[in-house]
């Protein structure tokens, strides 16, 4: 026969052909006699069918009744035909197809689709296992991934009849996980009792921080029996302490003594504290040579199989690889339960338990690790009409407890119970589909693709992301999972540390021992996740969050945004734009579309890169070893230090690296930005600083200032100040160690004396901005006196303003020659960099259009949602339930004070730009040092809804004047636990939006218009501040403030010096009112409850009520056009969009 290779050799999937047919004469197995003699095509013609039999296209798509069709120009694989020989379903995607066998749900096959076909690939499926003879490999491939892909000859001796001796196990997880180097020569020496020579190594430190900042890990392998014992580090520091427990047990539990210890040469084995233990216990310490791991094989060669079994177990299952501890205590787990050829094919748990009471192995039927897991909830923490299980990820086995390890992303809680369902077709950790460029390429065998049933919501998730859940119930489960089963006989050899966390970055394990970068020793000092048990069995592990990039590409599916504090390699980008149906709850529908390029990608930027949580990440990186770099530069062309050695009785304070990312007006990356900050909080009062105190912007003067220049029109820009603490002269003596990264360029016992302030010194802000002071007052500016950062300088109807906010600086005014000036006299005096027309100061965006100036805090939202883990849950209509009647309850539940403070200390900053949650984050800032489970839950509520108005903030429109107007309102006795008032004020400048506060009155109002009128002596107090700035600035008042009251008891006691027994006790503030208005700085004019417009900061008002107040305050998300970024014909661009 001769083959025709002109023709495309291709499989093509062919949903009209009814058989499956070649022209390829070799494809076909035992040539017979066709069924038929010719075939018809599309067009009408017919072909000659030549021969017939079996085609084996792959090891899972075997065919039978094929056809040999010489004329045809490609292979065609026909879906009827397949679907049901081989029992099938065919899932199509826009890039892919995948075959998926019906009964087991495995994917038999793949297709790929180019220029409008799916051609067939003819790799097998990743972790696919063939056998030989053509045996069943389901059950086969079940068991592989369920022991953790041990090797075939261990699979064979344990199930003779799915793996035979002439066969083999063809995985591509285990090559991608165990391909190594050629063996060392065994050794022909062993010890023939337990526990008389015990091997050791120490792993790490890992790419990827585990737990509570474990990095590392240290193996005790006895040489007679091979049983593995495997403990976790923060550092290397903590080898002896853990040689030193490891010894203590097998004293207790094995009644013997370690004779002889044989490590590398390393120095965590080779120093003082071990050498003194080992000659008071009488151990032989051996040591290998240097650069001789072969004389440690044993534990060398099981670091070695510990890790590709780990790898294995992560690949597959796609856990966040921070969850390395559990894939390394599993593997050791099932290793001492797995049979081994230096045993003569014995478990080395069935080895040891013949001379020692333990348990017997695998007590636990073996579960595929990372699978889905459903954990039972008892009866007391569960509703009526509430879920009965939670869904979890199984990660390993229990210790002390006789059950299996469950984590729930959702609650951060591990579980350790019996009571449990598994889903071992269904990893918890599915792939997701990710928006593709054009130029793109699709793995379809990247995805586990599952048939959900009509009822089922999902949600396409991120590899930390927590699938949706059906309940609504966030309320954390602390159930007590075991059972009777747990008794003190279950003491198994593995010991690890109950710690998890999520933190994704790249896995690259070294599977040769132990490989230590010096530096590397110490854990990161913060952002390390936390572990706590809640009960014996219940862990609660703090979440290690992640910042997920969005990209300003366009993708078809809305993706959740998990935790922030993941740094690392950036992961894909996802676009912010478009919504699909499998997010129930989507995030502000806000409409990006008309969005010119440059906006969009400034909104899309702010959110897209992730900074390095510790020295050595950083310096991994191109780009931050160069800003890194940078910043050693400026700080030696500064003259920041000098070198010297430390005095006696001086302690140096330490540093540390800080990262941050520099946008361009447009958003794109202007530059990575790397600082090294002193430790500061280690300095002593009188000894290395004295006086700290420095002024600070603040905000209400910069929104009075945004007011001003949405109505006259004027620029504002943004300056920034390069290393401006570097400016400042230090008075007093200070020493700081060598900086991290670059200790090489220091002797021993050389440390810095700094000469110039430094970021992170208490002293800093105060040298620096006296600095800055002296220099504006030589250039003819006032310092003012309603705000110390805000510097004037008037020349006639001319102003110039600039406020400034430690090295960031906002400069706006009518007189550009004099700003022009200014600004060439700054760049000469310091190293400054201008960041053109402002766009983002102090966390807050700043968007202007023809309209006005637009600011919200959309990216702090996000972030803050991300944080809380509640980026998926259902939206609120407001920030609080009306007559919530929170207060004080004897005998609460108590909700973690820590987690519920740092919660409500982001809320209060994200209140600057959003005082629609003013008064509900003034009620749950009141329960700080003892928050119980209802205040949490009200706080849970401000974030869901924040959830459904991340893009919200406050339009500064141009109103053509600049008067004030004030609002003020109480709400009499609406604290339950105390009966004190509530107060708040808006001020209005232009007609826009200015300060607000609302705050719990400090003594008990007798009567309505008492507590009323309370309020407006803090409302007057806030209008004349405003006043001054304006005068300062250049605008004198000219009418009186108008202060809208809705009490009009309390105004005619302001008004009439009447009814002096319900005054004599406020007699201070009805003069400072009464003084004001007869000199007609005031009026207070009688308005409506229901136009009152500061009744939001007073209660939780109903959502009609709450809405219509936020219109007439200008708070929401406008849709205005952006100034000078709208192409001709364009209609509008949204501002304030968001995911």
């Amino acid at each position: 026969m001769e083959i025709n290779h002109s023709k495309n050799s291709a499989w093509i999937f062919d949903s009209g052909a009814t058989d499956t047919m070649t022209f390829e004469p070799l494809d076909i197995r035992s040539m017979t006699r066709p069924q038929k003699s010719q075939i018809h095509t599309a067009n009408n013609g017919t072909m000659q069918v030549k021969g017939g039999g079996v085609i084996e296209i792959s090891s899972t798509m075997k065919l039978s009744n094929c056809l040999y069709v010489p004329s045809l120009s490609h292979k065609l694989l026909s879906i009827s035909h397949i679907t049901k020989e081989l029992n099938c379903t065919v899932l199509m995607h826009p890039t892919f197809c995948l075959l998926q066998d019906i009964r087991t749900g495995v994917i038999i096959g793949r297709g790929t689709e180019r220029q409008g076909l799916y051609y067939v690939d003819e790799v097998a499926h990743q972790g696919t296992v063939m056998l030989a003879h053509g045996t069943d490999n389901r059950d086969a491939w079940l068991w592989h991934r369920r022991l953790g892909h041990p090797s075939h000859g261990y699979s064979h001796l344990l199930f003779p009849k799915l793996f035979p001796s002439n066969g083999k196990i063809d995985c591509e997880t285990c090559l991608r996980a165990k391909s190594h180097r050629h063996p060392f020569k065994p050794s022909n020496t062993k010890v023939a009792s337990p526990f008389s020579l015990i091997h050791s190594d120490v792993w790490g430190p890992a790419p990827v921080i585990g737990g509570q900042g474990l990095r590392y890990f240290i193996l005790f392998v006895d040489d007679c029996t091979r049983m593995t014992w495997v403990y976790f580090l923060k550092t290397k520091a903590e080898v002896f302490e853990k040689f030193v427990t490891f010894y203590a047990m097998i004293q207790t539990q094995f009644q013997t003594q370690i004779q002889i210890l044989r490590s590398d040469n390393g120095g965590e084995f080779v120093n003082t504290s071990m050498k003194q233990f080992f000659q008071t216990k009488g151990l032989i310490h051996q040591t290998s040579c240097a650069h001789t791991p072969e004389q440690n094989g044993v534990s060398e060669r099981k670091n070695r199989i510990i890790l590709e079994m780990t790898r294995a177990l992560l690949i597959e299952s796609q856990v966040p690889k921070s969850f390395w501890p559990e894939a390394v205590a599993t593997s050791v787990y099932l290793l001492n339960r797995l049979p081994t050829k230096v045993l003569k094919f014995k478990t080395p748990l069935d080895c040891l338990s013949k001379s020692a009471n333990i348990p017997h192995p695998l007590t636990l039927e073996p579960r595929i690790f990372g699978c889905t897991a459903f954990v039972h909830i008892p009866k007391v923490n569960r509703n009526k009409l509430g879920p009965c299980a939670e869904k979890c990820v199984f990660v390993g086995y229990g210790i002390d407890q006789i059950g299996y390890r469950c984590y729930n992303p959702k609650t951060r809680q591990m579980f350790t119970t019996m009571n449990v369902d598994f889903l071992e077709t269904k990893y918890f950790y599915e792939p997701q589909l990710s928006g593709q460029g054009e130029n793109e390429c699709i793995d379809p065998l990247s995805w586990l693709i599952q048939l959900p049933s009509s009822e089922e919501v999902t949600t396409t998730e991120l590899p930390h992301s927590t699938p949706n859940q059906s309940s609504s119930n966030t309320t954390t489960q602390s159930a007590d999972h075991s059972t009777t089963e747990n008794s003190p006989s279950n003491m198994i050899p593995e010991v690890r540390n109950n710690e998890s966390s999520e933190f994704t970055m790249p896995c690259d394990f070294e599977t040769t021992g132990e490989h230590t970068d010096p530096t590397t020793t110490e854990p990161t000092e913060h952002g390390e996740p936390n572990v706590e048990h809640v009960e014996p069995v219940v862990e609660e592990v703090e979440p290690v969050t992640e910042h997920v990039e969005l990209g300003a590409a366009e993708t078809t599916g809305r993706y959740p945004l998990p935790p922030r504090e993941n740094r690392g390699v950036p992961p894909k980008r996802y676009s912010p734009e478009k919504v699909t149906p499998r997010s129930r709850y989507p995030v502000a529908n806000i409409a990006t579309g008309n969005l010119s390029k440059e906006a969009k990608a400034y909104t899309a930027a702010l959110c897209s890169e992730q900074m390095p949580s510790t020295t050595q990440e950083a310096l991994s990186s191109e780009e931050w070893k160069k800003a890194m770099e940078t910043e050693m530069e400026a700080l030696k062309k500064n003259n920041t230090w000098e070198k010297c050695t430390l005095p006696p009785g001086k302690k140096p304070v330490g540093c540390r690296w800080v990262f941050s990312v520099k946008h361009r007006p447009d958003g794109t990356i202007e530059r990575y930005k790397a600082r090294l900050v002193a430790k500061g909080y280690t300095q002593t009062y009188g000894i290395d600083y004295s006086e700290t105190f420095s002024p600070i912007a603040k905000i209400d003067t910069i929104r009075v200032l945004f007011s001003i220049a949405a109505n006259k029109g004027w620029p504002l820009h943004q300056f920034d100040v390069k290393n401006a603490f570097l400016h400042g002269e230090l008075n007093e003596e200070v020493y700081m160690d060598a900086p991290p990264g670059f200790n090489e360029n220091f002797k021993a016992g050389e440390t810095c004396r700094l000469k110039k302030s430094l970021y992170g010194l208490k002293q800093s802000p105060r040298a620096w901005f006296g600095r800055f002071t002296l220099a504006m007052k030589k250039y003819g500016f006032k310092q003012s006196n309603s705000d110390h950062t805000l510097f004037l300088k008037r020349r006639g109807s001319l102003v110039t303003c600039l406020i400034i906010y430690v090295d960031d600086m906002i400069l706006t005014g009518n007189d550009e020659e004099e700003m022009s000036m200014l600004r060439d006299k700054l760049f000469s005096e310091f190293e400054m960099k201008d960041l053109g027309r402002l766009k983002y100061f102090l966390g807050i965006e700043v968007l202007r259009s023809k309209q006005g100036i637009f600011i919200c805090q959309r990216k702090y939202v996000l972030d803050l949602l991300a944080e809380t883990g509640m980026i998926e849950c259902r939206p609120a209509d407001t920030p609080m339930m009306v007559n919530h009647g929170l207060h004080m309850e004897d005998g609460a539940d108590l909700a973690d004070k820590e987690r519920y403070q740092r919660m409500v200390g982001k809320l209060v900053y994200l209140s600057h730009t959003r005082p629609d949650i003013a008064y509900a984050v003034g009620v749950v800032s009141q329960f700080m040092h003892q928050p119980q489970a209802s205040h949490m839950e009200a706080v849970l509520r401000i974030i869901r809804y924040l959830k459904g108005t991340a893009g919200h903030g406050i339009l500064f429109k141009s109103n053509g004047h600049l008067e004030i107007q004030a609002y003020t309102d109480a709400d009499w006795a609406g604290d339950k636990g105390t009966r004190r008032s509530t107060s708040g004020y808006f001020t209005m400048v232009g007609g826009n939006l200015v300060t607000w506060r609302s705050k719990k009155q400090k003594v008990v109002a007798l009567s309505s218009a008492e507590a009323e009128f309370r309020g407006v002596a803090r409302g007057l107090a806030e209008v004349l501040w405003v006043r001054k700035l304006l005068t300062e600035i250049g605008f004198l008042p000219t009418t009186a403030t108008k202060i809208m009251c809705d009490n009009k008891a309390a105004i005619q006691i302001s008004e009439n010096p009447v009814q002096h027994d319900r005054t004599k006790h406020v007699e201070v503030d009805r003069h400072f009112i009464k003084e004001k208005l007869e000199e007609g700085i005031i009026e207070l004019p009688y308005v409506a409850s229901k136009d009152q417009l500061a009744d939001i900061l007073t209660k939780a008002v109903n959502g009609n009520s709450f809405s219509s107040c936020l219109s007439k305050l200008g708070i929401g998300d406008p849709t205005t056009q952006l100034e000078g970024e709208c192409r001709k014909g364009e209609k509008i661009d949204c501002i304030g969009a968001c995911v």
